[in-house]
């Protein structure tokens, strides 16, 4: 009978250290990788891989807005960063940190354009509905123009953003779809 107790009784501590190292190591990896204080040093990502501010190509642009995009109250931030994988393009996309109580997570990037001018991103709420939406207003060429013509086309480009996805989505202004 001692024999079956001590040998539980190990077990139990097997049993808890194994359990408490992997707790312990998926809070390290999550601090790691996932959420952190400074927004601009979580990981982003763009066609399904992580990539980080300074690093392959990406570089922050800037043109912060600041509002509660995910709707659970508190400030997240929306900005402006730019991808230059090599070659000539210059492609501008809009990254979120969602603020997660411990710190922020980074969200998938939404494609704005590429060789353009960003003007002014903006955070506007929705009246009564939890959660906002982004305007980022720039300039940018004609369709039959080539990219070494200066932008002189004024557009926006409306964005909400999606927890379920992590990602934005355009929002289509005067949608003249069907409705009954």
């Amino acid at each position: 009978m001692k024999a079956l107790l001590l040998s539980c009784s190990v077990l139990a501590v097997i049993l808890a250290v194994f359990f408490g190292f992997n707790a312990y190591m998926y809070n390290e990896k999550q601090g790691e990788g996932g959420v952190s204080e400074d927004y601009k040093s979580v990981p982003y990502f763009l066609s399904g891989e992580d990539i980080r501010i300074g690093s392959n190509g990406l570089a922050y642009f800037g043109n912060e807005a600041r509002g509660d995009l995910d709707g659970d109250g508190d400030e997240d931030i929306a900005f402006l960063v730019t991808h230059q994988p090599g070659g000539s393009g210059t492609f501008y996309y809009l990254a979120g940190a969602i603020n997660m109580g411990a710190g922020y997570q980074g969200t998938s990037l939404m494609f704005i354009g590429d060789r353009i001018a960003p003007q002014v991103t903006e955070y506007h709420s929705f009246s009564g509905i939890r959660g906002g939406y982004i305007v980022i207003n720039y300039v940018d060429r004609k369709p039959t123009e080539p990219f070494s013509t200066q932008p002189s086309v004024g557009k926006s480009l409306w964005a909400k953003y999606s927890p379920d996805t992590n990602d934005f989505g355009e929002l289509v202004q005067d949608f003249e779809g069907e409705s009954r």
